[in-house]
């Protein structure tokens, strides 16, 4: 099977070399891991905004400060009730018509009628306040609400994109890229837009390409394929680094691996025993030798980046076996005839999910098996869609999954931290059956929160709550990786992932 397994990565490695690179100096060739099914912001919008296609009222800097988009200036009421935001003039969707309050209040409409960060806001209606201003009423103030209106989900696409059930049947955005060709799950093909309301695209067509196999997809740069590969895996990384015709990014975002533990299962419901689990693992070898970048220990879920959530006090998670066993045997686990922990006859067997987009988590999940082992837990790793984990979630099925949680994919993770733990820590990928009665509370008053100081004493008290309780196990801080050809000039990577920036690239000159 190993023999019939390189004899096949051999021979795809020769027939990409064999074929003639991808110079067409017209079309930016990219690819990654992650399918998509729709062209609905709610579902898939990240896609659209990452190639520039779509485009959301505010944008997001490095740093995390909001920065007009679609909106020029935004500002909020006294009482916190009512936001409004100065649409620019001049800006036109795809199709050709105008962007007006009345399109943006319809799309808005739109995304409030699906699931997304932008039920966090308590949103009594959206109005017309003339051509071009929108105003946002509240039920209750929102401060963070900017953020939101930054998010994919709530990009703005005109009137004609949507069905009447709210569904996108063609998207028709405002971005410096149009949509032009949609075979779903693997391939989105986007043209320039000429009549783009600010600075003109350099390189005229892109072509998005979805591959599962990262050994696949870090041959198809290295063979002069594919442009740019985002999310490599670790064990391409040094014969990446050794090309001379491909560069690799190194880029830390605010994203956490993190195994999410079903904390309402018998075996995993004292916290001891999530704690045990936690001392189990060796963070440093992980970070140093599978995903080969050091320092990226996690103590915490949300990394560094976003301080006002980010205990800086916080000493690190060293690996403790010793204790680890202990804290079990408080708990009555005791080794049987072959190591594994049993306690009233039954023994410590769990199963952890992962799933395939983001190609070193089943390398550190099979890792983490190793090391749960040495404590006595008796692991089964497989690999399922990343929909399976909320589907376990759902039904009750899942015991264990390791995932990497963007907590960044808002300017500030509230929305994000309050689907997951809001209703009692039982979000699809944050806590399940894990219940405090304080956390919801504050997360309830950090949503009306406009003194600075005191938003961050909460935002550290959620923080400390999360480390103390450890409902979800922190494992590493989490670092893109992404080759990007020799011809590619002005390559960027976006922390909040939300744009590739494929506009501010050009092609070298031959």
């Amino acid at each position: 099977m190993k023999l019939q397994v390189f004899l096949g990565a051999f021979a795809l490695a020769v027939g990409l070399i064999a074929c003639t690179p991808n110079q067409n100096p017209d079309v930016l060739t990219l690819g990654g891991p992650f399918e998509f099914t729709s062209q609905d912001p709610a579902r898939d919008g990240y896609v659209y905004t990452r190639l520039q296609i779509a485009e959301s009222l505010l944008e997001v800097n490095d740093n995390g400060e909001l920065l007009p988009g679609l909106a020029q200036t935004w500002d909020m009421s006294p009482n916190g009730l009512t936001w409004r935001f100065s649409l620019r003039e001049n800006v036109r969707f795809h199709d050709g018509t105008p962007l007006t309050a009345e399109a943006v209040v319809n799309a808005l409409n739109m995304a409030l009628r699906k699931p997304g960060v932008i039920q966090s806001a308590a949103i009594e209606s959206v109005n017309v306040e003339d051509a071009l201003t929108v105003a946002v009423h509240l039920r209750a103030p929102y401060r963070r609400l900017g953020a939101v209106m930054a998010h994919y989900s709530t990009a703005i696409l005109s009137p004609a994109s949507y069905r009447e059930d709210a569904n996108v049947a063609w998207m028709q955005g405002t971005g410096p890229y149009k949509l032009v060709g949609f075979d779903p799950p693997h391939r989105i093909q986007a043209t320039r837009f000429e009549e783009y309301w600010g600075k003109q695209a350099t390189i005229p067509n892109v072509v998005y390409l979805t591959g599962h196999r990262a050994e696949s997809r870090a041959l198809q740069v290295m063979a002069g394929q594919t442009d740019i590969i985002y999310t490599l895996d670790p064990a391409s990384l040094n014969l990446l680094r050794r090309q001379d015709n491909v560069r690799v990014y190194s880029d830390t975002i605010p994203r956490t691996i993190q195994i999410k533990v079903n904390a309402s299962h018998p075996f995993m419901a004292e916290r001891n025993t999530r704690l045990a689990m936690s001392l189990s693992l060796d963070r440093q070898g992980l970070s140093e030798k599978i995903i080969r970048v050091p320092g990226g220990e996690a103590n915490q879920l949300v990394p560094p980046s976003l301080a006002e959530w980010h205990i800086n006090d916080l000493p690190p998670i060293k690996q403790d076996i010793v204790r680890a066993r202990g804290l079990l045997a408080e708990e009555g686990w005791l080794p049987g005839a072959d190591g594994i922990l049993e306690r009233d006859g039954k023994r410590f067997q769990v199963s952890l999910i992962t799933y395939a987009d983001r190609p070193e988590l089943y390398v550190v999940a099979t890792a983490i098996q190793a090391q749960l082992r040495a404590i006595g837990i008796d692991v089964d790793v497989s690999i399922v869609n990343s929909s399976g984990i909320a589907s376990g979630h759902h039904d009750g099925s899942l015991e264990l999954a390791l995932v990497a949680r963007n907590y960044g994919n808002i300017a500030d993770p509230l929305g994000l931290l309050i689907a997951d733990y809001g209703n009692h820590g039982n979000g699809d990928w944050g806590g399940m059956g894990w219940h405090n009665d304080e956390l919801p509370a504050v997360l309830e008053q950090l949503k009306s929160e406009r003194d600075p100081v005191l938003y961050r004493e909460k935002a550290q008290r959620a923080a400390h709550i999360l480390a103390e309780e450890i409902p979800v196990i922190p494992v590493l801080f989490y670092t893109q990786q992404t080759a990007v050809s020799s011809r590619v000039q002005g390559f960027s990577f976006d922390p909040y992932e939300r744009n590739y920036r494929l506009s501010e690239m050009s092609f070298a000159q031959p």
